[in-house]
């Protein structure tokens, strides 16, 4: 099985910011990725269609004899991880938003947090904040509009810039020092993002984290590939694959797929 690819999905072309990460630290594994663009965001929509929408997905990628899932989505893996852990019999990756570390580094006792309403409203998410976070100011801030403007190619607009400022102002005013991205496509936010904050504000995504839990449990379940040379990495989106196109290396091709 080590020679089997790792599959990663997400509601759309955010998760390639997931998957650069894990091909940067595991540059020998085969990979995997859908979009399921066709359904973002996510974070509208409720727990039973996310929990479905998530099954569809890894069933794709089981069926493309995935060996291990990294659910690059912090909507599905809040709302979903655990249905498909009791129901599929390989390893899951999931990402939530870091407000463990922003809540123990933090100087101003003050965080921010851009997500989606369905991360934000999430069991997992409450938890995690609960135990971390019950002392700190945290400023949530549902991001809406900013995966739609991203799926459509409006990564660094002037919309997008005017959007960014209405969501950040309570942030400032609470005089954050730590802004957690709680969405995988708010990466690719980041230029705009210094650009809008005090020169102090440390931005945290999950990227990095993700990629060394992916290997530590390749490597836990004997399933690091050690001999592949070139790897292959297949990129496929049910929606407009120019989106993503546009955030990868220009060597990849992103193929449509109708499911």
């Amino acid at each position: 099985m080590s020679k089997q690819p790792i599959g990663i999905f997400d509601s759309g072309v955010g998760g390639t910011s997931i998957w650069k990460a894990v091909h940067a630290l595991l540059p020998n594994e085969d990979t995997i990725y859908l979009a399921d663009s066709a359904n973002a965001p996510y974070g509208q929509k409720g727990k039973e269609a996310i929990i479905n929408l998530s099954i569809k997905n890894t069933e794709y990628l089981i069926n493309k004899g995935c060996k291990l899932i990294v659910i690059a989505c912090n909507t599905a893996t809040t709302n979903a991880i655990d249905h498909l852990r009791n129901t599929y019999n390989v390893p899951f990756i999931g990402i939530e938003p870091a407000i463990k570390p922003a809540a123990l580094q933090t100087q101003t006792n003050a965080v921010g947090i851009l997500a989606t309403k369905g991360t934000l409203s999430s069991a997992l998410f409450s938890k995690t904040s609960g135990i971390f976070a019950s002392n700190t100011n945290v400023i949530e801030q549902v991001g809406e509009g900013i995966v739609e403007l991203i799926e459509n190619g409006k990564l660094l607009s002037g919309e997008m810039k005017t959007l960014l400022k209405t969501y950040l102002k309570p942030m400032i005013d609470a005089n954050i020092d730590y802004l957690v991205l709680g969405c995988t496509h708010y990466p690719y936010l980041i230029p705009l993002l210094v650009e809008l904050l005090p020169s102090h504000v440390k931005i945290i995504d999950s990227g990095e984290a993700v990629a060394k839990q992916t290997k530590a449990i390749l490597e836990k379940n004997n399933l690091l590939n050690m001999e592949n040379l070139n790897s292959e990495n297949l990129f496929y989106s049910n929606g407009n694959p120019k989106t993503m196109q546009s955030l990868l290396n220009s060597k990849y091709i992103v193929e449509y797929l109708d499911f």
